[in-house]
Parts: structure tokens; C-alpha cells; sequence
């Protein structure tokens, strides 16, 4: 589980490369992997963005919010994770639909990436929406423009392509074409806005939640979700759901559990205290 490459995407975005063939042999669209750095650190999801076959490589894209992706994110090529758990989730299904359109917020981006690459390549028409706060946290844009028909910018701040939310650019979208399927990933209230948009018009929209996840192998429990009425985890059900039947509130409500102790964790990780040396002074 050798780290191969690293880049600097954005600020505390990072995407690493890693040796990983088993892994990458049976990855698809959607698939996530749960990695471990060392014997203490916790388990966490990261969402496959890229992946090589021949090379035997996956691609995973960090942003640095607490204390595991710190020390993800100060990982280097030649540093080993302790392990990789993988391919985990069900995978998206990839057929020819006709217009799809993909919204992503942030690092949504990541996720967004394998889905409409494998949809554009099955030879739909892929419309991708990308927004971020401001212009430096944009990512993926080449990338994505490569496998879209037409890659439409948003920025809250207009420091980049359009200035607002994604969701105006998405209604622009769906007034002047004929859209089959949107895919919006992103974080919850962005999610949540786009599905609200496309319930307007009983669009097929496709989400992918990122509820908190201990073993990624459905016995936990821990990342349960409604939808539909029904509960689900995302860890073997998703993580890509019909967003028109998603509970937003409970998943909102779920995702700060634990903000406090996260809040702490990382606190004491730039601090170096807590046997943690990100950041240390």
C-alpha cells in the first residue's frame, strides 16, 4: 500500500496515488476504500477518484479536516498506509441514459470524477456543474473537462466562472435541455439544494452520502441513513442513493455526532500533543 505519487491540488487538498493492484483489478465508479496510517489511527472512508488497472493504482483525494486526514495529508511517495480495505459500496451503474448532468460542491469533485468519466465514455451526453467557495479550491477542472460535453464553473464568492450556488447554474441547465439523469455530490445542505431543484420537475437524481463509517462492511451500523422510509447503510447499500427519497435533516443531525470530540482530536493534533506530530511546533 505504497504511496507512488503525490499532489497538491488545492489549500489541505491533496491526491495521492497508491500501489494498490488487488484493489484496483475490481474497482468501479463508486467504490470507496477504507484506510488505516497506523496501529492507532482510526478507520476512515476515502472515495476511489481515479484507478489504473495496468499500473495497479488507485487514486484518493484528501481534504484535511481533522486529525486522520492531517496525517493522511502529510504522508510522502515511499510511506506506506498500514492498510487498505477495498473495493467497498456498491458500484454505480453505468449505462447509456442519454443527458447527464453532474454537480459537484467542493470535493465533491472526487467522487463525481469515475461516475461521469464511465458515463461520457459510454457515450452519453455529460454536463458537469463545479462550484467551490473561491477559485483556489477548485479542483479536477481539467480533469473533468475532459470527459464532460461542457463543464460550467460556480463560485460563492465569483472569484471564478459563475458567482453564486450550483443550483442556479443546474436550473439554467434543465430549462434549456432535456436531461435524463443529474448526479450532484457534494456536502449535505449542497446536496440537499440540488435535490430540491430537481424534485421540481421528478428528476432522476442520484446522490452519494457520506455518513460516518467505522467498518465499511455493514455491521456497525454506524452509517445509517433513510431513504425512502427505509433504512440503509451506506456503507454496502451506497453510497449513491435516489436522492428524491433521502432523509437530509437525519443525515444532517447524524454528521454532528461527533463534531466536539473531532473538533478536539484535531486541536490537539496541530498542537502536538495526544501522540500526534502534524503540525507540530
Amino acid at each position: 500500500m505504497k504511496i507512488q505519487a503525490k499532489s497538491i491540488l488545492a489549500s489541505r487538498i491533496v491526491k495521492l496515488v497508491v500501489e494498490a493492484p488487488k484493489i484496483a483489478a475490481k474497482a468501479q465508479p463508486g467504490h470507496f476504500v477504507v484506510v488505516r496510517v497506523n496501529e492507532r489511527a482510526e478507520r476512515i472512508p476515502l472515495t476511489i477518484a481515479d484507478f489504473d488497472r495496468a499500473k495497479g493504482t488507485v487514486t484518493l483525494i484528501i481534504q484535511e479536516v481533522g486529525k486522520s486526514t492531517a496525517l493522511i495529508n502529510q504522508m510522502e511517495p515511499g510511506d506506506s498506509f498500514l492498510d487498505i480495505l477495498g473495493p467497498l459500496g456498491a458500484p454505480y451503474p453505468i449505462e447509456k441514459v442519454g443527458t447527464v448532468v453532474g454537480v459537484a460542491g467542493g470535493l465533491g469533485a472526487a467522487p463525481l470524477y469515475p461516475k461521469v468519466k464511465a458515463l461520457y465514455e459510454a457515450g452519453n451526453k455529460v454536463i458537469v456543474i463545479l462550484g467551490a467557495q473561491r477559485k483556489e479550491l477548485l479542483i479536477l477542472m481539467d480533469e473533468l473537462k475532459a470527459v464532460s460535453h461542457e463543464l460550467i464553473i460556480a463560485t460563492d464568492d465569483g472569484s471564478y466562472g459563475i458567482k453564486g450556488l450550483v443550483t442556479e447554474p443546474l436550473r439554467q441547465v434543465l430549462d434549456r435541455e432535456k436531461v435524463d439523469e443529474v448526479i450532484a455530490i457534494g456536502p449535505v445542505p449542497m446536496m440537499d439544494a440540488c435535490v430540491k431543484v430537481t424534485k421540481e420537475r421528478d428528476l432522476k437524481t442520484v446522490v452519494s452520502l457520506n455518513a460516518i463509517m467505522v467498518d465499511g462492511t455493514g455491521m456497525c451500523g454506524g452509517c445509517r441513513v433513510t431513504v425512502g422510509g427505509e433504512s440503509k447503510f451506506c456503507c454496502v447499500d451506497g453510497p449513491s442513493f435516489d436522492g428524491l427519497k433521502v432523509d437530509f435533516a437525519e443525515l444532517r443531525r447524524r454528521q454532528r455526532y461527533y463534531k466536539e470530540q473531532e473538533q478536539q482530536a484535531y486541536h490537539q493534533c496541530q498542537c502536538g500533543t495526544g501522540g500526534c506530530q502534524c503540525h507540530a511546533k
